[in-house]
């Protein structure tokens, strides 16, 4: 017979381990790239000494002359703190009395569930891995009626969300907090949020949308390593903190990928060995060898993820990365820090499923506390404005 009980033991010994290889390895093809430590973590913080340059006691001489000088390494310390990630699932009390002497029926509710959340996980933490950190997923282009919201973009945007707005100096809007998006237009870039009748006295265009509760608190993606703004707690002062950028590209060519690559080996001695870029880059470098009839060979990452080659180098089209963006990396400079893989959150009894207060829901709740941090900026690179097919 199907109690609490059994569905708590069911979560803890059979859906947590599927739930988190789906989560860390199925996620997105870069995430999956990117190792998992628990190295460096000091409370609730991610901190890391960085080597700046290389040991002075180096040179030459000769053979009575001094020898050279030693210097010790030059390091700067990265400081982050670690993130709050949560996933929640909700089952009804008249669901689980319903499917009490039927396993079958309880293991396909308990599945669907838990495919329902790995599908909106997987979401969340594929846009926070090219997000600033800030949580801020679009700007409010001008607002119409019924609640209807354009926006500069929609790619982090689907129906189900619950979004909060922010004025453009960062308050928060109080009458547009917690609003659910019921519709999402991707050609016209419209989204339709439910509640009371907003206007644009209340949300004025270049308002910022959020998920919910989420603003300032998303881990530290690639928007916040390309920008000019201090890092991990460090200015942009040395070489080691400035990645390689180029604007403005236009046209996609072989040469120009590779002098990008050839400038970071070159400038930093990382090796790029990944490459990111928006479905229209990835179409655009796709014709362009098809001009001169060469096909791209693919090859096979972690996590059972397919990608094109470029000269050796898996190239991925993500859905969130910016349009007219490519990102050159070296997944080897990235280290997902964290306190702890996916766990579920377990009240003093020990139980995972809670009662809801005051309504006949139970919910369970999956937390990891982690950060993503980039020990070498300066060994990455990004193209952008580079024109689409």
């Amino acid at each position: 017979m199907v109690t609490l009980q059994t569905a708590d033991n069911a979560l803890k010994s059979f859906y947590l381990d599927a739930v988190t290889d789906a989560l860390d390895m199925k996620t997105n093809p870069f995430l999956a790239q990117i190792q998992r430590t628990s190295a460096d973590v000091v409370g609730k913080d991610v901190k890391k000494l960085v080597r700046i340059g290389v040991n002075g006691g180096i040179g030459a001489g000769s053979e009575t002359g001094d020898l050279p000088t030693a210097s010790p390494n030059d390091y700067t310390q990265f400081v982050s703190v670690l993130k709050n990630l949560y996933g929640k699932i909700e089952i009804s009390d008249k669901a689980i009395r319903a499917s009490a002497n039927n396993e079958g029926a309880f293991v396909n509710l308990l599945n669907d569930e838990m495919q329902s959340l790995v599908k909106s996980a997987s979401f969340n933490f594929g846009r926070m891995l090219f997000g600033d950190g800030t949580g801020r997923i679009a700007r409010v282009a001008s607002i119409g009626t019924e609640n209807n919201f354009t926006l500069d973009n929609v790619n982090g945007i689907v129906e189900g969300m619950i979004v909060d707005f922010y004025t453009s100096a960062g308050t928060a809007i109080a009458a547009a907090k917690g609003r659910k998006v019921l519709g999402v237009d991707r050609e016209a870039k419209i989204v339709t949020v439910d509640g009371s009748t907003l206007n644009a006295t209340l949300v004025p265009a270049s308002s910022g949308v959020y998920v919910q509760s989420s603003k300032d608190y998303e881990i530290t993606g690639l928007g916040a390593l390309f920008s000019d703004k201090a890092i991990y707690g460090v200015e942009r002062t040395a070489s080691v903190m400035k990645p390689y950028i180029a604007t403005s590209v236009g046209e996609i060519t072989e040469s120009k990928i590779q002098k990008a690559i050839d400038s970071i080996e070159e400038n930093s001695g990382s090796k790029v060995n990944f490459i990111v870029c928006s479905w229209g880059v990835r179409r655009a470098l796709a014709e362009h060898f098809k001009e001169y009839k060469v096909m791209l060979p693919t090859t096979q990452l972690n996590g059972g993820f397919t990608a094109i080659s470029f000269n050796g180098i898996p190239v991925i089209a993500d859905r969130f990365c910016p349009a007219g963006t490519m990102y050159l990396l070296n997944t080897n400079d990235f280290k997902l820090h964290q306190l702890c893989d996916w766990q579920w959150l377990e009240g003093e009894d020990g139980k995972i499923l809670k009662q809801m207060p005051g309504k006949p829901v139970y919910t369970a709740t999956l937390v990891k506390y982690a950060e993503l941090m980039c020990e070498r900026p300066s060994g990455q690179g990004m193209l952008s404005g580079i024109t689409e097919a």
